[in-house]
């Protein structure tokens, strides 16, 4: 059987202020919702706004980011795959399903928001900052092995 692709690409605006807590293991676990919008024409050719909503999940260093620089408003470029949970609900019985995103990169984008001040104490290298989770692949440096243009093919 094939491998399949479960990848997502978000960029958007948080909903709310992001809700951080600690795993029993104390992993840092990070959960916020984005809002993305399309615009489409309706039916008297009018251009409408529709709003998608997304569970988002950060866990480590990610969700340290998401504690010390996300609040509601802040635009992001997310990276993530897409994961439901089930489980039964304890008052009626019935299954519920979540839907989210993991997050494997995280992007802040834009500046300070309105009526910040200058120094935030936090980071200011630059507007934009990627964050991300996956483990670095191991390629091979071959800056030592003396390539020259006499090496090259073509």
């Amino acid at each position: 059987m094939a491998k399949g692709v479960n990848k997502v690409f978000l960029l958007g605006n948080v909903g709310k202020d992001p809700e951080i807590r600690a795993t029993a293991g104390g992993m840092t676990v990070a959960s916020f919702s984005l809002a993305t919008a399309d615009r489409q024409k309706d039916a008297q050719g009018n251009w409408a706004d529709k709003t998608e909503w997304h569970n988002i999940v950060c866990f480590q260093r990610t969700a340290e980011v998401v504690r010390d620089y996300v609040k509601k408003g802040s635009q992001l470029y997310i990276e993530g795959k897409i994961q439901t949970r089930s489980w039964d609900d304890k008052t009626s019985g019935e299954k519920k399903y979540k839907t989210e995103i993991l997050c494997n990169e995280l992007t802040l984008l834009g500046g300070k928001p309105a009526g910040e001040g200058a120094s935030t104490g936090g980071y200011s290298k630059s507007n934009t900052a990627s964050y991300d989770q996956r483990t670095p692949s191991s390629q091979p440096d071959y800056a030592d092995v003396g390539i020259t243009d006499d090496d090259i093919p073509f």
